[in-house]
């Protein structure tokens, strides 16, 4: 009867080992399903962070390509008839100066230049833009429009990837120029003579190319 009783208690001792903890294959099956599960998680983790760091990369080439189609555009559509004296000589270069023979795309006087710490200057600039070797797009400016040898301009980067940038003018007869002032033109508005339009053309790496129609103002 002991016998029986001691094998009893026997039993039930095990049974509640067994149903207070785990055994050292269930801990290994839990380890190893947590490892799966943590490895699927981290994967997916990781394709999500790649996914958001392509669609930041996107969103911000796109930015920068619209911040400097727009930066032209602007320059354009408030362009002023303002010769600039050329800073070799008395001579003055013509408010509007593009050459597709020169290294620099466009030269201009544009309004417009804000000036809220009231600085005593002209409201009026005068810009420059360029392809560096790089294929980047380049805007330059000088703090004063009648400069000398001396004033180096401030170069800011507006897009990268640029394989091809040019430019027409469309005169007031509605002809287009690739030049400007239009070549064999010596009229006595030269250096204030304007464009009515500018097509702006830009080719990128990525993007393919780009066109915007610009007016400007009379």
């Amino acid at each position: 009867m002991q016998e029986h009783a001691r094998e009893s208690r026997r039993r039930d001792s095990e049974q509640r080992a067994r149903s207070s903890g785990f055994t050292l294959i269930e801990v290994l099956v839990a380890i190893a399903i947590f490892v799966i599960v943590g490895a699927l998680a981290m994967g997916g983790y990781n394709q999500l962070v790649r996914h958001s760091e392509i669609v930041e990369r996107a969103n911000a080439r796109t930015r920068a390509v619209q911040n400097a189609v727009q930066r032209l555009a602007t320059d354009f559509a408030t362009l002023e008839p303002r010769p600039v004296r050329d800073p070799l000589g008395d001579s003055y270069q013509p408010a509007l100066r593009a050459d597709a023979r020169s290294n620099i795309l466009v030269e201009l006087t544009h309004a417009g230049w804000a000036n809220p710490a009231g600085v005593s200057r002209s409201t009026l600039q005068r810009v420059a833009y360029r392809i560096d070797e790089e294929g980047r797009l380049r805007r330059e400016y000088w703090y004063v429009l009648d400069r000398t040898l001396t004033a180096e301009p401030q170069s800011t980067i507006l897009i990268d990837q640029v394989e091809r940038a040019q430019l027409r003018f469309m005169d007031a007869n509605g002809r287009w120029h690739e030049q400007w002032p239009p070549l064999g033109y010596s009229g006595p508005d030269m250096r204030r003579l304007r464009p009515i339009a500018v097509e702006i053309t830009l080719e990128l790496e990525d993007w393919g190319e780009i066109k915007r129609l610009v007016e400007v103002p009379g």
